[in-house]
């Protein structure tokens, strides 16, 4: 009791994604008796434990402390349906454009525990059911499957017209009854159902204050990427795949990762049909596209060959995804290739965050400084480290350097000048610019 035993686990997994898989349009009734003890272990194991504190302040190690017997408390308060939602603590991180703030709800560890078990059922069922434009919270997909899908189209297709999908504070404008309703048509075992509104009414503490918000989803709950996909799924996905794309003219694509959206149309009319009606879709359920984010841009394939020096012709369209910047220029080849350079925003509040941690540790110890700071560097690379943007993240290197230098330099009257900057680099070396995801022979050509 209490050990988790991932192959059992996933032996229950594999039976109901078969059941999900066979029946496509059958409401899956009977799901919550699978949760069970073994199951919350397994739960707890894919659990993060290195994650801030709720409510009520208990860490993983607290709660492995006495694992089984709270697992246990656990279960049976869930099947006696006497298990209460914590209110989730509300704190505000920086958006990846680093201008805005983000709120964001953090659970009490029991509650992710058994919001990862019920995700884990969910997940089962969903994986049969999402289509194959959806990348965000989903296993084996990511953001830059995301991003290769949509070089992929629009290379094929040689450019298009563009419309970016900007949700305003989709998080937190879910309408509660649409949601419910949107899981009904899939899933309706009640004991699960129960859980997933206990938890839409959580309460949020906020300044020692409790509140009891009426729509939305908070960020930071296990539970919510879940259900934010699932809206999402049934507003826009399949809405669009099977409604929208079998009468328009010419070819079209959706590519949504989370709430960030772009569909990428070949015919110019097509893509106005679908900006028209595409607002009244989304006020249906309760969304509201964001006024000037949600624009329809002009992205085709300039129609001449390549001028001397390869530059990009002037007026030039791009857009960005994802943190990305997306642009044609003339590969080696002589091909116009669709490219991709870290959007400027991200780029600046990349290394402001970067110089903000310099000026706050500048007094640690050296090699404590570069240890930090190569595991930031690495991490940016792992992200933006893709083909056709080895410039920026070189640049952001450099960058790096200029903060750590800048900030080294205030630890003493006697400011340091950059030749002795410069044999510290020698001492202590910033990983060099790599590339984690180079170009792949598929989209190599148009």
């Amino acid at each position: 009791m209490g050990t988790s035993n991932p192959a059992s686990v996933c032996t229950k997994l594999e039976r109901i994604a078969e059941l999900a898989r066979r029946a496509p349009a059958m409401p899956m009734r009977t799901l919550a008796h699978h949760i069970d003890v073994e199951w919350l272990a397994e739960a707890y194991r894919r659990t993060r434990k290195d994650g801030a504190v709720g409510v009520d302040g208990q860490t993983a190690e607290q709660y492995a402390e006495a694992l089984e017997l709270n697992l246990q408390k656990l279960l049976d308060r869930v099947k006696a349906g006497s298990y209460r939602a914590p209110p989730v603590r509300r704190v505000y991180i920086p958006k990846a454009n680093g201008r805005e703030m983000r709120p964001l709800g953090i659970p009490a560890f029991e509650d992710k525990v058994l919001q990862r078990a019920v995700v884990m059922v969910l997940e089962a069922v969903y994986e049969q059911d999402f289509l194959k434009c959806s990348y965000g919270f989903r296993p084996g997909r990511s953001a830059h499957d995301a991003l290769d899908d949509l070089r992929d189209q629009l290379t094929k297709m040689g450019g298009g017209w563009v419309l970016e999908i900007d949700f305003r504070n989709y998080f937190g404008s879910i309408d509660h009854g649409f949601l419910q309703e949107a899981l009904r048509q899939r899933v309706t075992d009640g004991a699960l159902l129960r859980l997933i509104s206990k938890w839409l009414h959580a309460g949020v503490i906020e300044n020692g204050a409790l509140s009891y918000p009426t729509s939305g989803t908070p960020q930071g709950g296990v539970v919510s990427p879940m259900l934010a996909n699932v809206f999402l799924h049934v507003v826009l996905d399949t809405w669009f795949e099977r409604d929208v794309k079998p009468k328009l003219k010419g070819q079209a694509r959706l590519i949504r990762y989370a709430d960030d959206a772009v569909l990428v149309f070949a015919k110019e009319a097509d893509a106005r049909r679908v900006l028209e009606v595409l607002p009244k879709r989304c006020e249906k359920y309760g969304l509201t596209l964001h006024p000037t984010k949600t624009k329809l841009i002009e992205f085709r394939k300039p129609d001449r060959d390549p001028p001397p020096g390869g530059s990009v012709p002037k007026g030039n369209s791009t857009f960005d995804l994802l943190g990305f910047t997306h642009y044609w220029e003339p590969a080696r080849s002589g091909w116009w290739v669709v490219k991709r350079k870290t959007a400027r925003d991200r780029f600046r509040a990349a290394i402001k965050r970067v110089s903000t941690w310099c000026k706050h540790h500048m007094h640690d110890p050296v090699r404590e400084q570069w240890r930090k700071l190569s595991l930031k560097v690495r991490g940016h690379y792992a992200y933006y480290g893709i083909a056709y943007n080895s410039q920026a993240i070189g640049r952001f290197k450099y960058h790096v350097c200029i903060a750590w230098w800048h900030a080294l330099r205030r630890r003493s009257q006697r400011a340091m000048p950059w030749a002795k900057m410069r044999k510290l680099l020698k001492a202590f070396p910033l990983p060099p610019p790599r590339l984690v995801r180079p170009l792949r022979l598929s989209s190599a050509k148009p």
